[in-house]
């Protein structure tokens, strides 16, 4: 898979953008990994965990550079990225504003 996706907050982004290594949002730092999805999960993704926020982007980052990127068990069967390092914004190739759920990109 050449990109995965995530979902995050404008401070959350505008944060990254100024430290450009990122551990990524508050649930990432207490998990241990970064949590990503492919282009399929990215609407199941914002309506389980983001359906009450606002102001959200998506980022699509490129995975060839990825260090430590391991496809997990979701505990559904389904397996999503989980990326075990920081993530350096040169990754991110492209971002979106998140106008509507229905249809984030």
């Amino acid at each position: 898979m050449d990109f995965v996706y995530k979902i995050c907050t404008k401070n959350e982004l505008d944060n990254f953008r100024e430290i450009k290594l990122w551990q990524g949002t508050k649930k990432d730092i207490e998990d241990g990994f970064i949590h990503f999805s492919n282009i399929d999960q990215v609407e199941k993704t914002l309506k389980k965990y983001y359906s009450d926020q606002k102001n959200l982007f998506l980022l699509k980052i490129k995975t060839s550079k990825l260090e430590k990127l391991i496809w997990e068990d979701s505990g559904n069967g389904e397996k999503f990225p989980h990326l075990y390092s920081s993530l350096n914004i040169e990754n991110v190739v492209d971002q979106k504003e998140i106008i509507d759920s229905q249809r984030p990109f």
